[in-house]
């Protein structure tokens, strides 16, 4: 890969790890993002719902819901992402603020009348969110500040206004986001040259690498139409595209009668889904569908547990706090000398002695080929088992960096493999000495949300299949199989549990281990009040169960009782048989005469079927019992462990 050292951790200086099973992904979480909120101040954005009684009644204005979201994304910022940068700027207002004068000389010339800077872009620290918090909680000044301007502010402004942020304080991020919250979807209704000024604006946002993602509010009774002027400064590229902006999604409703979902949540999930930048875990991977026929494709993580940031060392000493970082030393046991670099070998054990490596040694072993993705034949998407999934799988898209064309070739392959429901058998190496892997290539379909909004894109999924060397044995265990009523009784207690629509949505059940560590630290941060305990959404509501199911289960308990009486009445006799003391002379038999069970286990197998486990080297599979049977059934010993019998199977049927 071209960039292959783009995401390696800081440090290594080119230095080859020892292990590269998993793909790297310390850079790929610490890549920088930069997000600026836009928001509209009109009069209609400040209007706040009619009052209501109701429990979910809507109490905030779409403005005031718009700065409660950023608020809160910079709440979760400065903790989980504090390399992060996070702006908000007002558009619209009476009052006209840039930045001081004394920090921006150089902007002296520049108006950009109605457009107020609330927080410039920058990593958010603790007094930061304290101000906007203070902000939003004081209703007087908050309406001070939130007064619409009898002129409406023109587009052009605002997105020059934006560009000039990002140039100035996020030059050299790898992402930046445009965050527009407005309920106007025509703007400048009667100027085209405010619309044709304002796309140029657009545009050269894209040409410096901003992307614009749109939050449009629905007043009531209308909807939000993006046609009239936003479909011109918004692209709406192709899904496959790795750097198209988020997949539009439906207006958020402002409520008309104070009821509902709240203006305030809808807003909280619709930026929530799009608050991750999409960051590539590796780029321009080529993908050989055929030989000398390949195409590029990028790598994206969409499934990736969450975890607290690490501690890490700070001293303190100095004016102000500073991380420490380690350094780390090899030194020799006889002489407590620092040995150097060149001067350490690899070794590995090999029959109680040390097998020693050179550098160059080790980087041939580890060495199966460049980066790629080779497909190796096609095989029904039947065939792939639940439990197959080993570790976490790769969302792949097109790029057309190396191969044009390899968006068309991509999307062709595709829809012909979700159309035919065929998987692709693919030999994958994720970067220069990483193991290669045995992966699926499972075709996924588009998932949408009731509301239109994209909760999975349609792409190729790379599913690493495990090896045989990582397959266990199955323990040797017996069943008994339930009766069919308690079958039947437990169907409807299971019914009566089921999640709404059958379906588990991650997105309503928060880490709450991970939420009440960042709550803690929030909490000191911004000298607030610790909270007395988390709040933990995964703890069953057992009110519910029980209205739900309660008789069911208690039913099902005594025909549970029933069935077990049954079965021990039943089967009292075989026990008692079984635990009773034997007499001697029943106790004691020759060792050519099998017990019963074991004769009708010696019975069950013959000669050709045992030839044939040994042919297929699934004789170790057998029961003991089974071996033992067929042992004596041909008159050898049955003593000795379970790989002992193996070899005594397998030995004699040699030698036939």
């Amino acid at each position: 890969m071209a960039d292959e050292n783009k995401w390696k951790p800081e440090g290594t200086n080119g230095e080859e790890e020892d292990e590269e099973d998993e793909l790297d992904d310390t850079a790929y979480k610490s890549a920088k993002d930069a997000v600026l909120f836009a928001i509209d101040i009109s009069p209609s954005m400040l209007t706040a719902p009619p009052q209501s009684d109701l429990k979910k009644a809507d109490q905030d204005s779409p403005a005031s819901a718009a700065l409660k979201c950023a608020f809160t994304l910079m709440q979760q910022r400065i903790i989980s992402s504090p390399n992060d940068m996070m702006g908000i700027l007002l558009y619209g207002t009476e009052k006209t603020k840039f930045r001081e004068e004394e920090d921006n000389k150089a902007h002296m010339g520049l108006a950009y009348p109605h457009c107020y800077l609330l927080a410039d872009l920058d990593i958010p620290a603790a007094a930061d969110v304290k101000a906007l918090k203070t902000l939003i909680e004081d209703e007087v000044e908050f309406q001070k500040l939130l007064i619409p301007s009898e002129q409406p502010a023109s587009m052009s402004n605002v997105l020059f206004c934006a560009n000039q942020i990002f140039t100035t304080k996020a030059s050299n991020f790898s992402s930046r986001r445009l965050f527009i919250v407005t309920d106007n979807d025509d703007p400048h209704e009667r100027n085209k040259a405010l619309k044709a000024s304002a796309a140029v604006r657009a545009k050269d946002l894209y040409d410096l690498g901003v992307i614009i993602e749109l939050f449009p509010i629905a007043k009531p009774g209308g909807d939000f139409d993006r046609a009239k002027f936003y479909d011109d400064i918004i692209y709406n590229e192709s899904p496959t595209n790795p750097e198209a902006p988020a997949p539009i999604s439906k207006a958020t409703k402002a409520s008309s009668a104070g009821n509902g979902i709240t203006l305030l949540n809808s807003l909280l999930s619709s930026i929530n889904s799009r608050a991750v930048a999409k960051r590539a875990l590796f780029s321009n991977i080529p993908l050989e569908i055929g030989p000398g026929f390949k195409i590029s494709v990028k790598g994206y993580i969409i499934f990736k547990r969450q975890e607290p940031k690490r501690s890490c060392y700070v001293w303190i000493n100095g004016d102000k706090a500073q991380i420490a970082k380690g350094v780390s030393a090899q030194i020799a046991d006889d002489t407590a000398r620092q040995v150097e670099k060149g001067e350490i070998r690899k070794a590995y054990k090999f029959g109680g002695e040390q097998v020693t490596f050179t550098p160059d040694e080790i980087s041939s072993l580890r060495h199966f080929g460049d980066p790629g993705i080779r497909i190796i034949g096609f095989k029904p998407l039947s065939m792939l088992p639940m439990w197959a999934n080993l570790r976490p799988s790769t969302f792949i898209y097109p790029s057309e960096d190396d191969y044009v064309g390899s968006t068309r070739v991509f999307a062709a392959l595709h829809q012909k493999l979700l159309h035919d429901q065929k998987m692709g058998l693919t030999w994958f190496v994720a970067r220069k000495n990483a193991a290669p892997v045995i992966a699926a290539l499972v075709p996924g379909a588009e998932k949408l949300s009731e509301e239109g909004d994209q909760l999975l894109p349609a792409g190729l999924w790379l599913i690493p299949l495990p090896f045989a060397d990582d397959i266990r044995q199955n323990p040797e265990t017996q069943f008994i199989s339930a009766p069919d009523k308690l079958i039947d009784m437990m169907r409807v207690v299971v019914q009566q549990l089921q999640l709404p629509k059958a379906e588990y949505r991650p997105e309503k059940y928060p880490n709450p281990a991970l939420q009440w560590h960042y709550r803690i630290l929030q909490a000191l941060a911004l000298e607030e009040e610790l909270p007395e305990k988390p709040d933990d959404k995964t703890i069953p509501k057992y009110r519910q169960i029980d209205k739900r199911t309660g008789a069911y289960v208690t039913e099902w308990g005594f025909e549970l009782e029933a069935q077990y009486q049954s079965w021990a009445q039943a089967n009292r006799s075989a026990s008692t048989t079984t635990l009773a003391k034997r007499p001697a002379s029943s106790a004691i038999k020759s060792e050519g005469e099998p017990n019963k069970r074991v004769r009708l286990a010696a019975e069950d197998m013959s000669d050709a079927e045992m030839q044939r486990h040994v042919k297929a080297g699934t004789v170790s599979k057998l029961t003991v019992a089974t071996l033992k049977g067929w042992l004596l059934g041909r008159g050898l010993s049955v003593g000795g462990r379970k790989p002992e019998l193996v070899e005594r199977v397998e030995g004699a049927l040699d030698g036939d």
